[in-house]
């Protein structure tokens, strides 16, 4: 398992470093890949960090691929940003079961996407409450681990 996560994460992200990417942009790829990569829109963060990227002038690659190593946390904490959202709002809390749901969109379509729609809002709103003040923590932390690993894997090619 250790050897995965060294081929498919550590050693690309040393290898953007090593191509160039500063340990700031690469920390900020980094964070907002994991903020994002949290949203909770099921299908909508590869859209929102290509966006985000494009207009910070980022590496996509970079934080594409940390957006995809953290989409099973995105599925692990989605409905507890919307519990998170219904005890913010005082809202009792919308079932979240499958074939209820299903059976709620056939006898009231409307009514029951409405009632989903301000479910997920205020999920998203927990989680702006939670993800970004985590993701400029993570941004902080992570800018002086890739100075470090900068400061020590480029150094040791260059003698």
């Amino acid at each position: 398992m250790m050897d995965f996560f060294q081929r498919k994460l550590a050693a690309p992200l040393l290898s953007f470093l090593k191509q160039g990417l500063s340990p700031e942009k690469l920390a900020l790829c980094v964070a907002l890949g994991i903020t994002i990569g949290t949203f909770p829109m099921l299908g909508s963060t590869t859209i929102l960090c290509t966006s985000v990227a494009l207009i910070l002038r980022l590496n996509v690659p970079a934080i594409q691929l940390i957006n995809y190593f953290v989409y099973p946390f995105q599925l692990l904490l989605f409905i507890p940003f919307i519990r998170v959202g219904e005890k913010l709002f005082g809202v009792a809390p919308v079932p979240l079961d499958f074939p209820l749901i299903f059976s709620m969109l056939q006898s009231d379509l409307f009514g029951t996407i409405q009632s989903l729609w301000w479910t997920n809002v205020r999920g998203m709103i927990a989680w702006a409450l939670i993800a970004i003040p985590i993701g400029v923590v993570i941004f902080f932390v992570l800018k002086q681990v890739f100075i470090r690993m900068a400061d020590i894997h480029l150094t040791k090619n260059s003698r």
